[in-house]
């Protein structure tokens, strides 16, 4: 089988393509970078501001946000043109970010840090979808790989740069940097990248908009009920997964019955839809949700500072840029895309089980191959949802189509986030036993730790081991979830890139 709707490419000098290429990637690390940068500076952020308990807030308030927009992002371009919608993403992320780096307060980081996530989702969606009409299928793998490395790496660069930045500069300057690299990336495009106008007349879906947010909102906040409402099973958390479930038939309703849905539920007719969505929220989860686990998992297990613990997303980011780079040229020469799925999920699949199978006092180094192996599989695997999903949507659509199964990513992210940290922490209860030095586990920070007697110490470090065996072993199984799905998908073959126009085909498609 193969997608027959091809257009030319948006820019057809192959310089000035790799130009606003380049802009594009500037920007896309600038949002995802700040979906793990926090991380490793959260500890000195609740120093200053206190209120322990809103933790997890400050990366889950950027994911949520972040999350609720992407399929509006995604019809907006479709309906305006990509460039503007792209260029007003990048405005508001950058002032999201000055608002974050001048905050005065937890509460006020976090409605900044929702502010940024409205910008961040706009981004990486616009970014994909305008991939789509900068290159021809089968040369769009080979790029897309690029996209997805960025993704990865920024994340995986994230926690050392964040603590790094964080020591040396304070924690403010990891969101002010934002600030000149947002005004560059705005500068570029607006000289470089062409405006294409859509054909069709805009009719803004509001009401499909507003229920599909008010549906991710609900069940990302199901998901993250135990720190919200103290427990997955209280009334008050019960009652969010209802209205989630409600809102989420409403939302089927409403798009069955406006002419420009936010999500096409044609879409759904291709079975390659529909699984790249599942196998895009098992990735999300693990490739994404799992990067906050890893550097906590080495600093509570093996007893490493914030600065060496990142140094081990080195091998992380080592194995994505591997895995991405060979999967992208890959399948850029055969033009299948299905098999790298299969493998990059296999893959994540056996290094997450050895994950929990590793002792507390594992070799640093067999820790290091472990993560550069899950890195190389999450990289093998990361762009294929994109490339289907936009091969099997009809042109007019690919926007919406991008959309949604980046929400699906970032949505699989933010319910692991929380699902996650529900397991460490029932870990954590369910231990009894008493460390001297220590009178609440659950309290520990990085400078609590380093001055614990080493017998302390280990002890510790068995009792995070325990209550991360499990985490390890419920991303495996998400992951097996994905890996059924990938062997359900079509055997697609993406075509052949056609030749460029001659010079008078040009000016008469103009």
């Amino acid at each position: 089988m193969t997608p027959t709707h091809i257009a030319p490419p948006l820019v057809a000098d192959h310089r000035q393509r790799f130009i606003v290429f380049c802009f594009l990637m500037a920007a896309l690390f600038m949002a995802t970078l700040d979906n793990q940068i926090v991380s490793t500076a959260l500890p000195t952020i609740v120093g200053e501001f206190g209120q322990m308990e809103r933790f997890g807030w400050v990366t889950s308030a950027f994911l949520l946000a972040t999350s609720a927009v992407m399929p509006i992002y995604g019809k907006l371009g479709d309906l305006f043109g990509r460039k503007y919608v792209m260029l007003a993403a990048v405005v508001i992320f950058t002032l999201g970010s000055l608002a974050c780096g001048f905050a005065w307060s937890m509460d006020s980081l976090i409605a900044a840090r929702v502010f940024q996530g409205l910008g961040g989702g706009g981004i990486m969606v616009s970014i994909f979808s305008i991939n789509a009409d900068l290159f021809e299928p089968r040369e769009r793998a080979k790029y897309q790989s690029y996209s997805s490395l960025m993704i990865m790496a920024s994340g995986s660069v994230g926690p050392l740069l964040g603590g790094t930045m964080s020591d040396l500069f304070g924690w403010r300057s990891i969101f002010l940097i934002n600030l000149p690299l947002g005004v560059i990336v705005i500068a570029g495009l607006i000289m470089m990248l062409p405006y294409r106008r859509p054909t069709r007349r805009p009719k803004i879906d509001y009401l499909g908009a507003a229920v599909l947010a008010a549906t991710i909102t609900c069940l990302v906040a199901f998901a993250d009920s135990r720190q919200i409402f103290g427990s997955l099973v209280a009334p008050a958390s019960l009652a969010m997964l209802a209205v989630g479930i409600a809102c989420a038939a409403l939302w089927v309703f409403v798009e069955s019955r406006v002419p420009e849905p936010i999500v096409p539920l044609k879409l759904f007719r291709d079975s390659t839809f529909s699984l790249y969505l599942i196998i895009s929220l098992c990735s999300g989860a693990v490739g994404i949700g799992l990067v906050n686990y890893y550097a906590l998992f080495l600093q509570t297990t093996t007893g490493l500072s914030p600065s060496l613990a990142g140094l081990f997303f080195i091998a992380l980011t080592g194995g994505i840029v591997t895995g991405s780079l060979s999967a992208g040229r890959l399948i850029s020469i055969t033009g299948r895309y299905k098999p790298f799925t299969i493998i990059g999920l296999s893959m994540s699949c056996i290094m997450l089980f050895c994950f929990s199978r590793t002792g507390h006092d594992v070799s640093l180094a067999v820790v290091a191959v472990i993560m550069f192996l899950q890195g190389m599989s999450v990289g093998i695997g990361q762009q294929a949802p994109i490339i289907g999903v936009q091969n099997s949507a009809p042109r007019a659509d690919i926007g919406a189509a991008t959309g949604a199964v980046t929400l699906m990513r970032m949505g699989g992210a933010s319910i692991a986030i929380s699902l996650f940290g529900a397991i460490i922490g029932t870990g954590l209860k369910a231990s009894s036993v008493p460390i001297p030095g220590l009178p609440d586990v659950e309290a520990l920070t990085p400078k609590i730790l380093a001055g614990l007697p080493e017998a302390s110490r280990q002890a510790v470090a068995a009792i995070y081991h325990d209550a991360f065996s499990p985490l390890f072993l419920t991303a495996a199984g998400i992951t097996v979830i994905g890996l059924i799905a990938a062997l359900c998908l079509k055997p697609i073959r993406l075509p052949m890139a056609q030749a460029a126009p001659a010079p008078k085909e040009e000016k008469a498609a103009a």
